[in-house]
């Protein structure tokens, strides 16, 4: 698909802070994009970059192959939406959504017909007379989408639009403004720190660290596949192992680790190497498998849908993730089991 933002080489330090450091990306059209990292990382400066709400020191920025940095904010084909909703309290929801149609003098026929179908579509109508102090911060947050929406923007900007909800209603908008983006076909740019709203809504997620994209890919590219210690940890819980190779036999290595030997498939020719698993991978077992090592579980945590475990082998603890399904034992502190790392979920780090 055609790119309709382009980034290139773009660059903008606060003093001597590089808060983006010669960032280069294409974003598709329709697609939903999330920039993930942890404060400070560069993604609120790189939507507000796009947005026309800051510029780059160098670098190029183009919306739809336009260049975007001779366009002033109003003139983009983009909106935002934002973590404080910036809804006007004196206005109704009816009116807060009508906003922006009203500041481009359009029909008034035409800013019903669009008002009504942004409230349609976000599940508000019901609340079109009321001021946003009468309506709960999901419903504020409906409005704000509506109210971007209306404008039928080619980019949708969001910056944490869901941060400040309780746990329970963000799942259930995260799962809305997904079904949402594909009923527009709008191209949404998400910023987050949240790993599981990136990872369950996102077509393409950039992770960011220190103003650079440190990995590019989908949510199961980046997950199963890390480049680099930072996104292994990032996304998600992950163990690390320090690795040496010991022997080398077709496409398939002996490396020497803190825990002992383990037999891993890679081609890498580094003679010394980490090694990542995430704890969803460790298994129990009671046959002699390879890469099964005695170990103890010190620690048990009851999270609903799993039991999360630290498991001590030698001087090294490792985390484990095991389900809490039918049939399954729930494993106890001080428990001696035998764990299996299996050798195709053992994932060789550039770092």
């Amino acid at each position: 698909m055609s790119a309709i933002v382009e980034l290139r080489n773009v660059t903008r330090r606060f003093r001597d802070v590089a808060a983006l450091d010669g960032v280069t990306l294409d974003i598709a059209r329709g697609e939903f994009f999330s920039l993930l990292g942890p404060s400070g990382c560069g993604k609120t400066t790189l939507l507000r970059i796009v947005a026309g709400l800051d510029f780059p020191d160098t670098g190029e920025v183009r919306l739809s192959g336009v260049d975007a940095l001779a366009m002033p904010a109003h003139q983009r084909p983009v909106n935002t939406v934002f973590q404080s909703y910036a809804l006007f309290p004196h206005l109704t929801v009816r009116e807060n959504v009508a906003f922006g149609l009203r500041m481009k003098k359009l029909p008034r026929a035409e800013i019903d017909a669009r008002t009504a179908q942004g409230m349609e579509l976000t599940r508000i109508s019901e609340l079109a007379t009321r001021k946003p102090s009468e309506i709960s911060g999901g419903q504020k947050q409906r409005v704000a989408l509506a109210r971007a929406l209306v404008n039928r923007p080619e980019v949708l900007l969001l910056d944490e639009p869901l941060g400040a909800l309780d746990l329970k209603l963000r799942k259930e908008l995260q799962q809305e403004l997904r079904a949402l983006q594909r009923r527009t076909g709008v191209t949404f740019i998400y910023v987050t720190h949240d790993q599981d709203e990136a990872l369950g809504m996102s077509d393409r997620i950039a992770v960011m660290d220190r103003g650079r994209v440190i990995q590019l890919g989908s949510p199961a590219e980046l997950y199963e596949k890390p480049r680099t210690r930072f996104v292994a940890q990032f996304l998600g819980g992950c163990n690390l192992l320090r690795a040496q190779v010991r022997h080398r036999h077709g496409g398939e290595i002996t490396a020497q680790t803190p825990i002992g030997e383990l037999r891993v498939p890679t081609v890498d020719p580094r003679d010394e190497f980490t090694l990542a698993i995430r704890p969803e991978k460790i298994h129990c077992t009671s046959n002699n498998a390879i890469n099964c090592f005695a170990a103890e579980i010190v620690e048990t945590t009851y999270t609903g849908a799993e039991t999360n475990c630290v498991a001590r082998l030698g001087a090294e603890m490792l985390r484990i993730a095991a389900v809490n399904a039918p049939g399954m034992r729930t494993l106890q502190a001080g428990e001696r089991v035998q764990i299996v790392l299996p050798g195709e979920s053992l994932i060789v780090l550039e770092d």
